[in-house]
């Protein structure tokens, strides 16, 4: 029997081959008591599995072939990270010595309370990395009983068990989750695509799978306990359903369209360099978002001309009490600038807060509950400006790459004037400490982020600042419709299209044109290109996007006459159904 199993679509494409099922490798935990004189053991257990798990990390990493994507290398680092991380081991230490649980035990406890953590953070991107904090306790715990090493990981043993029951067909991997570390060996597999349970847009799957170019449907919830081994799978990676056991005649319509996928892809891979310049000649710049210093090759490979947003929060999180120094920072910083080769990198100062908190925050600014919106705390430039011997020594790093190439400053979540002032001050005691230091620093452009409608409202006098702006339309959309994203009750509200959101977006594009200031949009609309035609048609220029989208917004870009575009934008922006009107006007090919 044929059934449907609905998902997110993550990676574009269509799939098509027998299920290798890989069930959740978690580990059975033990619950017992440690005596006392047993609790030194005890964490001894503890430290050798953590080095036993750091050596096999480090042999994978050691092992990526020269064509691995860069982000593989870089999430295996995350890992790395995550098995020194205060918050993980120290904590779970505590957990043997004060409750005399044994290790396991300990072990399970320390994630419960980091999930709450995770789960209660506003940003997408960073609640999903509960997933790492969840693989990197399983390899512990298989490391504690005695599994890890001894055998291969289970997705290369599922895939060689199905391999001698399936022969020539192609096979797709169902699971509940893939870690990260397990991709070199889906990379060197036959898997052509793959379906988790879990897993959102921003999961550390989703990326991966996209900078694979591999077809995946994440958070399909089921799918491991419906989809049975050996099962005809179709995974279509553009709709985000999986279709188990299809007939023969929706098995040959999706065949057809993966050969057009196919094709479709070939021809996308040549406009990689190519300029992208609409048919009555507007120059429009496409970026790439990157998060770490490995991105930069795979951001100019893909044919960015520059990376419109660096999240330099990536070097601060999961680290404990111990917070990147000027060094490091500045050696992170110049290390994208010079991959960069002389194009912009635009560095985004440290977003964390009250939703993403750090572990050297005190607990009265950690404190978010009892009803209290994270969202609307101590976060982004309010957080750097409470802590302004952070936030110069991050400024220093910055202006310090700025003499490697073309460095940008963009500040998040600006919203108010005596901010502006702030941050300004900030900018000049840090060149002059670096003056008084003797350091060399280059000359850097500074902007802001549009993302509350306070900040869309006063453009006009940011504009009077600041060198460029660059909407995060993610947010903006967040708080002007009072929408909590986490909130999957109130989720279906979250409306990209809503005509205030669209309106906001158009008056801040406006105002920096007629300033002569640059603009970009960097959140997921950049990335879309539903949204492509109108963004050209209200004056953008510049977009910056996950360096896989690239080639598609391109396609979109040389192809429309942003003339046209423009004279039918307020027509689109009246409407109470924007996007409808949008679609008809494009049927019509937007006529003259």
């Amino acid at each position: 029997m044929s059934i449907q199993v609905f998902g997110l679509p993550v990676s574009r494409g269509v799939a098509i081959g027998r299920a290798v099922l890989v069930a959740s490798s978690r580990v059975d935990v033990a619950h017992y008591f440690v005596p006392v004189d047993r609790i030194d053991h005890e964490i001894g257990r503890l430290r050798g599995a953590r080095d036993g798990v750091a050596t096999e990390l480090q042999s994978l990493k050691h092992e990526l072939p020269p064509e691995a994507p860069a982000e593989l290398a870089a999430l295996l680092d995350v890992h790395l990270m995550l098995l020194h991380d205060e918050a993980l081991i120290t904590a779970t230490k505590g957990w043997i010595r004060e409750r005399h649980y044994n290790a396991e035990w300990a072990l399970s406890a320390q994630l419960e309370v980091l999930a709450r953590q995770f789960d209660e953070m506003d940003d997408p991107y960073l609640r999903e990395r509960k997933a790492d904090i969840e693989q990197v306790v399983e390899r512990l715990l298989r490391e504690l009983a005695g599994q890890a090493g001894d055998e291969a990981p289970a997705t290369a043993a599922a895939a060689k068990a199905m391999r001698d029951v399936a022969g020539e067909d192609p096979l797709v991997l169902v699971a509940n989750d893939v870690a990260p570390a397990d991709m070199m060996q889906f990379k060197r597999s036959v898997f052509t695509g793959f379906v988790t349970d879990v897993g959102g847009r921003t999961s550390h799957t989703a990326i991966v799978a996209r900078s694979m170019d591999i077809p995946a449907v994440v958070g399909a919830r089921e799918a491991s306990r419906l989809i049975r081994q050996d099962d005809w799978v179709v995974i279509d990676g553009d709709a985000g359903v999986v279709i188990v056991n299809p007939s023969r005649i929706v098995l040959e319509e999706y065949r057809f369209r993966q050969r057009q996928s196919e094709l479709e892809r070939a021809r996308l891979d040549r406009l990689r360099h190519t300029p992208a310049v609409t048919l009555d000649g507007e120059v429009v710049e496409l970026l790439a978002n990157i998060e770490m210093p490995g991105d930069a090759p795979s951001a100019l490979d893909a044919g960015a001309v520059g990376v419109g947003l660096f999240r330099s929060e990536f070097l601060f999180m999961n680290r404990g009490g111990d917070l990147p120094g000027e060094e490091e920072q500045f050696e992170a910083y110049r290390a994208a600038v010079e991959a960069l080769q002389g194009l912009p990198v635009t560095i985004r100062t440290v977003d964390v807060g009250a939703d993403k908190p750090l572990e050297r925050m005190s607990q009265q600014e950690l404190r978010h509950e009892h009803g209290l919106n994270p969202a609307l705390g101590l976060r982004a430039i309010r957080w750097s400006l409470s802590e302004p011997g952070m936030f110069r020594q991050q400024l220093r790093a910055i202006l310090r790459a700025g003499a490697f190439g073309k460095v940008r400053i963009l500040v998040p979540m600006v919203a108010q004037m005596s901010e502006v002032r702030l941050i300004f001050e900030a900018l000049a005691r840090a060149r002059q400490q670096l003056d008084d230091a003797g350091r060399a620093y280059g000359p850097v452009e500074v902007g802001a982020m549009i993302e509350v409608p306070a900040a869309a409202l006063l453009v006009e006098r940011f504009l009077r600042h600041f060198d460029f702006v660059s909407l995060g339309t993610n947010d903006l959309i967040q708080y002007t419709l009072a929408i909590d994203r986490a909130d999957e009750a109130v989720a279906h509200l979250y409306d990209p299209w809503h005509p205030a959101v669209l309106q906001l977006i158009a008056r801040t594009i406006a105002c920096a044109r007629q300033s002569g200031r640059g603009v970009s949009v960097c959140g997921e609309m950049a990335g879309d290109p539903a949204f492509t035609e109108l963004l050209l048609a209200m004056g953008l220029r510049s977009f910056s996007m996950h360096p896989a989208r690239i080639a598609s917004i391109k396609q979109r870009v040389l192809r429309v006459d942003t003339r046209r575009l423009a004279a039918h934008l307020e027509e689109v922006l009246a409407s109470d159904a924007p996007q409808a009107a949008l679609t008809q006007l494009q049927a019509g090919s937007w006529p003259h």
